[in-house]
């Protein structure tokens, strides 16, 4: 009986303490629909963050020149400014981005070289990152030269994804820093790290997705921990494929802008609420990347991203153009 009554009244506590909690304060997220180098650095600047240490620029050099990845013309400015280097990891599914030399050489043909130094993290092997997420595995594996930077910034291009249903920088943060192996893990949510079973998923599409949160979230401590890291999607060449396609579709939608935070959660979350809320007009429909991104489950990755404590899905959406008025009071 005595036992029923300690239970009973934990019970009650935890209740008590879970009404108690207040909810999160909604996340400043930035946004501009200038799409400029001057733009980027601008929203950038926004974000009040001052860059100390060796930065890192995390972006995706894209799988071909046809790829929708982020052009350095648009990104340099910014890589400059801050001094720093672009940081990759190559890729578990072959092309030409698979192996360390094949890698370099498609960043020099993308014109990456021309503006920065570009340092591919895994050229000389791995370093594992604690996972405060557990539920499907207990270590990030990412390129051993992420120990080399004290800040990072992730620079994403937002689009759709073939798998994840959409990328942005949860994704640019999980399966883009991780090693051939570490990407392995993430898709196949912990079951194989062998490349070759890249494309397999044992424990269903949620694992996968729930996989990208807790690595993402595992590099956002590790840089926590740190000087610091910010987030910034870049809203172009709305295609439903990602840049690892090297013969992407061609993209239905207009380009809405730039949008960064300290918050990734929120961030993605953001430009998901303005592709689902975007009003289709002749030649710029949202119905293609909302299907992609329903069909594979893709707005669960940030649900479980919030879920797990990586951020906040509430954002006010501040437009640095318009004198910072708010646009989704």
């Amino acid at each position: 009986m005595i036992k029923q009554v300690f239970t009973a009244l934990a019970a009650c506590l935890t209740l008590t303490a879970c009404i108690a909690q207040p909810a999160p304060e909604p996340a400043a997220v930035y946004f501009t629909s200038e799409i400029t180098p001057e733009s980027l650095l601008g929203i950038f600047n926004a974000l009040g963050v001052k860059p100390e240490g060796n930065v890192a620029v995390k972006i995706s050099t894209g799988e071909s020149a046809q790829s929708n990845h982020l052009r350095p013309e648009l990104i340099g400015a910014l890589v400059k400014d801050v001094k720093g280097t672009i940081v990759e990891c190559n890729t578990a599914y072959g092309g030409n981005r698979s192996n360390t030399e094949n890698h370099r050489k498609a960043i020099e043909e993308r014109g990456y070289g021309e503006i920065a130094a570009v340092d591919i993290m895994d050229a000389e092997g791995e370093m594992k990152l604690p996972m405060q997420d557990t539920k499907w595995f207990a270590e990030n594996i990412v390129g051993s030269h992420l120990a080399n930077y004290d800040f990072m910034i992730n620079l994403a291009h937002f689009k759709g994804h073939a798998m994840g249903g959409f990328g942005g920088v949860i994704k640019n943060q999980s399966i883009g820093i991780a090693t051939p192996e570490g990407k392995t893990l993430i898709h196949t949510a912990g079951a194989y790290s062998e490349p070759r079973y890249v494309f397999q998923q044992p424990h269903g599409q949620d694992a996968f997705l729930e996989s990208m949160a807790g690595a993402a979230q595992s590099v956002h401590n590790y840089f926590k921990g740190k000087k610091g890291i910010v987030y910034i999607n870049v809203m172009n060449r709305l295609s439903v494929d990602c840049d690892c396609d090297g013969h992407p579709h061609a993209p239905e939608m207009k380009d809405i802008g730039v949008l960064a935070s300290l918050d990734p959660v929120a961030l993605d979350q953001a430009c998901l609420d303005l592709v689902y809320n975007h009003k289709p007009t002749a030649g710029d429909n949202n119905a293609s990347l909302v299907e992609r991104i329903d069909s594979r489950h893709g707005t669960h990755t940030v649900d479980y991203a919030e879920q797990i404590g990586l951020g906040t899905k509430s954002y006010r959406l501040i437009d640095i153009n318009e004198g910072a008025k708010i646009l989704n009071d």
